[in-house]
């Protein structure tokens, strides 16, 4: 072995043409599980690079260790720091930022005396890999091959003998080092993950799999392909014996489903105004791990549809009978998701489940409710912050209350001054609800009072307008539209080449 740090060709000579660099994936510990070309590139190489810490043992040569000739030169990056705090000035990124710099620059040397750089790397180069940072540095200024290998992940799925993902189902990688929360909201979503880099981080991915409730369905592989490999249901791991090199695996929920719950349970679930991009981690979640999903047919359409799960659609008019259907299913240890438009608290489903799972023989099935973006805070948006101050939320739909009922509220509200968040304004067969809050509200508002008529907000066929309040137009209204009317404080303006107002309400209210 030759371990040599050049500068540059001698003084005097030419400059050869620039060496060829080479980032070269290893496969996960398997030496048998290089890859032909890995072979191909190491042996024809001039220079051998590979990282290390500072105890000098190398991982990457060690998978490569037949491959490396004893003419070879080798290039030993070690890293200043690995988890042990550092007196840089920029601290542990600064420090690392630094070696990196400097390793590349040897590697740079060489490569300016014409020598081909094999840059070893665990895995695959380009995933979670040292050789990045090195890509980086000299890709653009020197001709480069990355040759990929097998992943841990691979590794790890075919030691335990599961799927990761199918059919439609989606593969999330995460670090272990992202905070748990973060872990927690991204393993909710998924259909199936791998979490990178315990170590150290075990704990917290421990946590954020029990918080997400994906625990149970995880599985645990160190040192896939390497000696001293182990694979284990993750509940039973000691977190004092979990080394860096081990992952975390939720495998694939149709290939491998999820153990039944020991008791049934409902969760009602808002999707929003529309659909999928305005859904919560924690409602996509619930959504995919439900066993059965109870719903008015329009909102189930929006949730994809998965294999195993069972879908009981309905009309909108039976809300009572839907939840108890619900109910029903948990009792015989269903895992039941009901979905529910917008949040499911706001005119929704959720009043409906509880007020059921309020009598007997319901009492003891667990409900648990997950919020979604309302269809007023998701108008809010599209048309600036008209809902910025105190408004109230009220339902001109006279089909469960007295129109004097809301006639009472609407005149309230706007006595008060409140900004006003109208649901439900019209139908085919509610046609004259609108005029009548239009009439009421014009004795409390100016009429040129901005009103924010916003249909379909999110979905194929959304449309915002703003209006004054003295030129709104009931038969322009229907179930799908919703309408924010402003206070006397509320502003429109015209901005830029926008083709409507942006419309808000101050937060500071006139002293009277």
């Amino acid at each position: 072995m030759t371990e040599q740090h050049l500068t540059g060709p001698e003084a005097g000579q030419p400059s050869p043409a620039p060496g060829r660099l080479y980032g070269v994936g290893l496969g996960p510990g398997d030496p048998n599980l290089m890859t032909l070309r890995a072979v191909e590139v190491i042996s024809s190489a001039d220079v051998i690079a590979y990282h290390s810490a500072r105890h000098g043992r190398s991982i990457a040569r060690s998978i490569a260790e037949r491959h490396i000739r004893p003419d070879h030169i080798e290039e030993r990056l070690v890293y200043p720091v690995t988890t042990e705090s550092t007196d840089h000035p920029e601290g542990y990124r600064g420090a690392l930022n630094d070696f990196y710099t400097e390793a590349a620059a040897r590697l740079a040397a060489h490569l300016d005396a014409g020598r081909t750089v094999a840059v070893l790397a665990e895995g695959d180069p380009l995933f979670y890999g040292s050789y990045q940072h090195m890509h980086q540095r000299l890709a653009d200024r020197y001709e480069t091959e990355v040759v990929p290998g097998v992943t841990s992940v691979s590794a790890a799925a075919a030691r335990l003998g599961k799927p990761l993902c199918e059919a439609d189902e989606v593969l999330t990688i995460l670090p272990g080092t992202l905070p748990t929360e973060e872990l927690t909201a991204r393993l909710a979503a998924t259909d199936a993950a791998v979490v990178m880099k315990l170590g150290r981080t075990f704990p917290s991915v421990h946590q954020a799999l029990t918080d997400s409730g994906r625990l149970p369905e995880a599985d645990y592989v160190e040192r896939a392909t390497m000696p001293g490999e182990r694979t284990a249901p993750l509940a039973s791991v000691d977190p004092s014996t979990v080394p860096y090199f081990s992952v975390a695996v939720v495998p694939s929920r149709i290939a491998t489903p999820p153990p039944a719950p020991e008791t049934g349970s409902v969760v009602v679930v808002g999707t929003g105004p529309a659909g999928p991009r305005w859904l919560t981690p924690e409602s996509r979640g619930a959504l995919a791990s439900a066993t059965d999903l109870v719903g008015y047919t329009t909102y189930l359409d929006r949730v994809p549809v998965r294999p195993g799960q069972e879908r009981h659609a309905s009309d909108n008019k039976v809300e009572s009978e839907r939840a108890e259907l619900a109910l029903d299913l948990a009792r015989r240890g269903r895992r039941v998701a009901v979905v529910s438009g917008g949040d499911p608290g706001v005119f929704a489903m959720a009043t409906a489940v509880l007020e059921v799972a309020a009598q007997e023989p319901y009492r003891d099935v667990p409900v648990q409710v997950l919020p979604g973006v309302t269809a007023a805070n998701a108008a809010a948006a599209r048309a600036g912050a008209p809902l910025g101050h105190d408004y109230a939320v009220i339902s001109l739909s006279d089909r469960l209350k007295p129109w004097e009922v809301i006639a009472d509220r609407l005149h309230a509200a706007a006595s008060a001054d409140l900004a006003l968040a109208l649901y439900n304004p019209g139908s085919r067969t509610r046609t004259w609800q609108v005029a009548k809050a239009r009439e009421l509200l014009l004795k409390h508002r100016a009429p040129d009072t901005p009103v924010v008529m916003a249909r379909d907000v999110g979905g194929p066929t959304e449309s915002v307008r703003v209006v004054p309040l003295s030129d709104l137009a009931p038969e322009e209204v229907d179930m799908r539209t919703i309408l924010l009317v402003g206070s006397s404080q509320t502003e429109s303006v015209r901005r830029g080449d926008a083709d409507r107002d942006t419309v808000w309400t101050p937060r500071r209210y006139p002293e009277k």
